[in-house]
């Protein structure tokens, strides 16, 4: 595809339209510098700050933002990028309760792979089904970064690939993760998104409650991580 001019957003592409790893992190760096700026929502958990922001309405959706902070004691920044940085798909579903099954479509590169994750809820809502593309970068340097962004995909185009989704409407999303070391010691979880579950649920009923479905996603992957047994955790 045309690369110039690109945004994150809830427009699926296709496989053959996929902009490059290196324009997708550059864009991503973009969208979590912008969200500094966004207008301040609730705190839930007591340490999940949420954030909003009109931008890109233009294009389905508005922008939501949470960041969280974290001790050493709660996660070390490898055991975080070890489950958020390496096959975050299927240990999502490991977490988040609604997500009922995960198939990875395909392999793009060592850093980039397609996801169809197909979510359940209760009715009379329908299922949901969101493919992806998820690209993953680790800053080494000190101190360390790590970036995952996802976009939403578009399997039509390749009749093989689209018989690995599942049944159900077609919801899409965008984000943008990062884990950052801190100073103090710590590590922020930051992450914005887009999203749209399709279907008939009313766009004011997604939007308020957005801010507090995106961070309940912390305190339930914490509750995973540390349950785990050290050897992988």
């Amino acid at each position: 595809m045309a690369e110039q001019g690109y945004r994150l957003t809830i427009v699926p592409v296709k496989p053959s339209e996929i902009p490059s790893e290196e324009l997708l992190l550059s864009l991503g760096k973009e969208l979590l510098a912008s969200s500094g700026s966004w207008k301040a929502g609730k705190t839930f958990h007591k340490k999940v700050k949420t954030y909003w922001s009109a931008k890109d309405t233009d294009q389905g959706a508005p922008w939501h933002s949470r960041v969280s902070e974290h001790t050493p004691e709660e996660a070390t920044f490898d055991q975080l990028w070890d489950k958020l940085g390496k096959d975050k798909a299927i240990n999502e579903k490991e977490f988040i309760p609604d997500i009922h099954k995960v198939t990875k479509v395909k392999d793009l590169s060592p850093n980039a792979s397609i996801w169809t994750l197909h979510y359940k809820f209760p009715p009379p809502v329908s299922p949901r089904v969101f493919t992806v593309l998820q690209v993953t970068y680790l800053e080494d340097a000190s101190p360390r970064s790590g970036y995952v962004i996802s976009l939403p995909i578009d399997l039509s185009e390749d009749a093989e690939l689209a018989k690995l989704e599942e049944k159900g409407v077609r919801g899409r999303y965008v984000s943008v993760e990062r884990l950052s070391e801190l100073e103090n010691g710590n590590i922020e979880w930051r992450m914005a998104t887009s999203s749209t579950p399709g279907g008939s649920i009313p766009t004011f009923i997604v939007e308020s409650t957005m801010a507090g479905k995106i961070a309940e996603d912390v305190p339930h992957f914490l509750k995973w991580l540390q349950s785990l047994p050290p050897s992988t955790s």
